[in-house]
C-alpha cells in the first residue's frame, strides 16, 4: 500500500531575519515550492500564531496563498 504524499499543514516557527528577532512567523508549505510561503505577519509568542492559524482570518490567508499557488502552476 503505497503512502499518500500530501502537504504538512501550516506551523509557526521563530523567525530567522534579524530585524524582527524574538517573534514568530507562519509557514505555509505550498505545491511545487521547495521552501515554505511565509505569511507577512509576526507574532509575539508562538501560541498567538498557531492560534491565528486557526482564526477565520488566519485560514482565509491560507486559502488565498494555496490559491494562488495553484493559480501559478
Amino acid at each position: 500500500m503505497k503512502k499518500k504524499k500530501g502537504l504538512n499543514p501550516p506551523f509557526a516557527q521563530l523567525t530567522k531575519d534579524a530585524r524582527f528577532e524574538g517573534t514568530f512567523e507562519v509557514l505555509v508549505p505550498v505545491p511545487d515550492r521547495v521552501r515554505p510561503q511565509r505569511v507577512a505577519l509576526q507574532f509575539d509568542s508562538q501560541a498567538s500564531a498557531e492560534s491565528w492559524i486557526h482564526s477565520p482570518d488566519g485560514e482565509d490567508a491560507i486559502a488565498a496563498i494555496m490559491k494562488e499557488a495553484a493559480a501559478a502552476v
